[in-house]
């Protein structure tokens, strides 16, 4: 058990003031029997009004209906968080899905169904071929063992690389440029293992960085697997996730586990800047 506390502080600055639309804002930690909340808090500028719901996917959103014009929207989020590990994937794999290839059950057939439909189609076959070097139809591996060399083969193929630009790359992008952020390299790995035939989602939170470092936003990949149920790879730091990883929200695509959508109405030219300050520290 760990208890860590997540400060993210969010600015929009303009350079006159706008009117602010909705927004809604994913930046309250998944509860579960893995994580739980002691203590959140939310404060925002301009003057708004915030109600909380459940999303499909079941992630905490605030709705966030303002109420006057202004010249910045600040977001101020603090949230202290009691982390608990779960066993090793491979001690939890039913004992008829520990290799691969293998079926899902009936009962979750249903549910999974989006979760194993590829987001990039037209990035099938380009995909494909690059998984040919990992895995080759008729053979037989360890699942656990496939999907770390996965995890591990994204990590050493490419190079990471921030990017400010809004979205993400698509598959074959990252694999002609060899370079994606976070965000780039757990499509890629939600991508390849769907043409595996494997269920997996996009993940959005936070990590805890090394000692005398500051945490950060970030981005990985869950794969469903029986009797280990949802579980986390992160290939930019090839590594499973573990107690320094909090996740905030998931979706089938990316696009809908954004931290912070919406919009304003103003000159053309208002825009200005976005600030972005992320800090995870132990208690």
């Amino acid at each position: 058990m760990k208890r860590i506390r997540i400060i993210h502080q969010t600015a929009y600055h303009y350079r006159v003031p706008v009117k602010f639309g909705p927004h809604r804002a994913m930046l309250r930690p998944r509860e579960g029997h893995d994580v739980h909340i002691e203590s959140a808090r939310l404060q925002i500028e301009p003057a708004s009004e915030i109600r909380w719901l459940r999303d499909i996917y079941g992630n905490s959103i605030a709705v966030i209906s303002f109420t006057e014009m202004a010249q910045s929207l600040k977001l101020y989020s603090e949230v202290d968080v009691i982390l608990y590990e779960d066993p090793p994937i491979d001690c939890l794999i039913d004992s008829l899905a520990q290799s691969y290839p293998f079926e899902y059950s009936a009962s979750e057939q249903v549910e999974i169904i989006p979760y194993r439909l590829p987001s990039y189609p037209h990035d099938g076959p380009a995909v494909q071929h690059w998984l040919l070097d990992l895995y080759r139809p008729g053979q037989l591996i360890d699942t656990s063992e496939l999907l770390d060399q996965l995890n591990t083969r994204i990590f050493e193929s490419f190079r990471y690389l921030h990017r400010e630009e809004h979205g993400v790359q698509l598959p074959c992008q990252t694999l002609s440029l060899g370079t994606g952020s976070c965000r780039d390299f757990a499509v890629f790995m939600m991508e390849a293992a769907r043409h595996w035939g494997f269920a997996a989602r996009f993940v959005t939170g936070y990590i805890q960085m090394a000692e005398g470092q500051h945490g950060a936003t970030h981005a990985w990949t869950e794969i469903y697997l029986p009797g280990a149920g949802w579980r986390g790879f992160d290939p930019t730091n090839n590594k499973p996730v573990g107690s320094e990883h909090v996740s905030v929200a998931v979706a089938r695509e990316q696009d809908k586990a954004s931290p912070l959508a919406g919009y304003w109405e103003g000159a053309s030219d208002a825009f200005e800047r976005m600030d972005v300050s992320v800090q995870v520290v132990g208690l």
